[in-house]
């Protein structure tokens, strides 16, 4: 038997600390409390008729009530389908029915949106009157039972639900613990959304006996004063994160005095963005790769603080995690590895990879393969030492006159621009070469003048191959991310496309 959420059943048995705080609530929870909750929240499931293998729709806000209820369905053996409060009624309903989930657990206002969506709605109330409710048992499940539905971002076509298992589980969170070499005194600051697989840091965390602090949002400035109230030790972070910290004002890194190393994920880290938190602040950058069909680095990659020596180049995302296997593949042909130095899609292979696309066999066939490699879509080259380095997105490459451009190469070649404070490359469509670059450009605040665009162009001829240089240059107040987090490229292409 393996059930997820036994590790709590280990904390009580010799932990009383908090491993879990919510600053909005100003509230903590032990592991003996949160069993007592989740047990609560599970009989209720059950009352609903949930059982093992359903899937049940998850709409709330981050907040305890969202991680709760994820792990309630895991004691019970059944599959959480975490979703944003951002989507749409259409959005939920294609997941709803996608999955076949008849329960939809949310709060008072998210009920309102499930009106004609034809479930049964469950709103956690009173969480805090369950902490010492009698300890529901572990539904018996097996490794390779579902657990959960993660569907992905959906930048072409319909999001796929990936199927995550209890045994995915089990390796990302031993993976996270390791990576972070996580211990009892330790508090992680977890920023990402409680609907993305990034949660699995906090989990990971409060696995340890480390303290999970949670943000409901993220916002800059309570960010910092959380890490400096709670003497946060693990940080999370992602590029945008650590771009806004290299451009805070003096003083900021008294916030961090305590932080021993600062997560990464979600997109490359543009090496002068690295290159520069790094000199500002000496701390180590965990930068990671993975993706929702691999539990984040349950499989994947990383760097840590013992390949500092080796990682000048402030660009790679490291060797394989433990189990993990990488390679570089022919983006038409995934049967011929390429070699060393040679840019091609990132293959991942471990024991976190999904067990492929909910009722999607087609797509299930072309991206899990039947020797266990999974395509992640992802462009990338092995270096000498056997380290990733990100290129792109297979599908953000550009193709110009069958010239290939990878937009990561592009920004982080004008990143170096003084004027630039933030840029995105993308294609466009053109009648006779097929696509050409562009480039959205956020400009430093008070750096004004007519010719910030011809010296920017000029730059960028400097320094890179002609067909690499953005043919246009788009001025926008900010890039579109997914939670502030994820570049969403697709929607720079639907808004100058023409």
């Amino acid at each position: 038997m393996l059930n997820i959420t036994t590790f709590l059943d280990a904390n009580t048995c010799r932990l009383a600390k908090p491993v879990f705080h919510c600053p909005e609530r100003n509230t903590s929870y032990t592991s003996s409390e949160i069993l007592g909750i989740i047990s609560g929240i599970a009989r209720t499931l059950k009352s609903f008729g949930v059982a093992k293998g359903d899937r049940v729709i998850l709409y709330l806000n981050s907040s305890p009530e969202y991680l709760f209820s994820y792990l309630a369905l895991w004691r019970i053996g059944a599959v959480a389908v975490p979703t944003n409060r951002v989507y749409t009624a259409g959005e939920l309903a294609y997941m709803i029915e996608n999955a076949g989930a008849h329960v939809f657990i949310t709060d008072a206002d998210g009920a309102a949106a499930a009106n004609d969506l034809g479930v049964t709605v469950y709103v956690p109330e009173n969480i805090e009157e369950l902490r010492t409710s009698p300890v529901l048992s572990p539904e018996p499940t097996g490794a390779d039972d579902l657990c959960q539905l993660q569907y992905t971002s959906g930048t072409t076509g319909k999001p796929k639900g990936a199927m995550l298992t209890h045994g995915n589980w089990l390796a990302a969170i031993h993976n996270v613990c390791d990576v972070l070499t996580l211990k009892q005194d330790d508090v992680y600051l977890g920023i990402y959304p409680m609907g993305h697989v990034g949660i699995s840091w906090g989990i990971a965390a409060m696995r340890a006996g480390a303290c999970y602090v949670m943000m409901e949002r993220y916002d800059p400035d309570r960010y910092l004063a959380l890490c400096k109230k709670h003497q946060v030790t693990v940080l999370a972070g992602m590029p945008p994160v650590i771009h806004s910290l290299v451009e805070a004002p003096a003083g900021t890194e008294d916030a961090v005095a305590t932080v021993r190393e600062i997560i990464s994920g979600g997109g490359p880290l543009h090496h002068e963005i690295w290159k520069n938190f790094h000199h500002r602040y000496n701390i180590p950058v965990i930068n990671a790769y993975g993706l929702s069909e691999t539990v984040v680095i349950g499989t994947g990659t990383v760097i840590r603080p013992e390949d500092y020596a080796s990682a000048d180049r402030f660009q790679s995302v490291g060797h394989p995690v433990c189990f993990s296997e990488v390679k570089i593949v022919d983006e038409t042909d995934a049967s011929r590895e390429l070699p060393p130095g040679t840019p091609g899609e990132i293959a991942l292979r471990g024991p976190a990879v999904a067990k492929g696309y909910w009722n999607m066999p087609e797509e299930t066939a072309r991206a899990f393969l039947a020797d266990g490699w999974f395509l992640t879509g992802d462009v990338g080259y092995l270096d000498h030492d056997h380290r990733l380095c990100l290129t792109d997105r297979k599908k953000d490459m550009i193709v110009m006159s069958g010239w290939k451009i990878y937009p990561t190469e592009v920004e982080e070649a004008l990143l170096k621009y003084p004027d630039v404070a933030e840029i995105a490359v993308f294609g466009v469509p053109h009648p006779h070469r097929g696509e050409i670059p562009v480039a959205a450009v956020v400009w430093r605040a008070g750096r004004d003048g007519s010719d910030r665009d011809a010296g920017l162009l000029a730059f960028a001829k400097e320094h890179l191959a002609g067909y690499k240089v953005p043919r246009k240059l788009y001025t926008v107040d900010a890039l579109p991310r997914v939670n502030g987090w994820k570049l969403l490229r697709r929607e720079l292409r639907e808004m100058f496309a023409q």
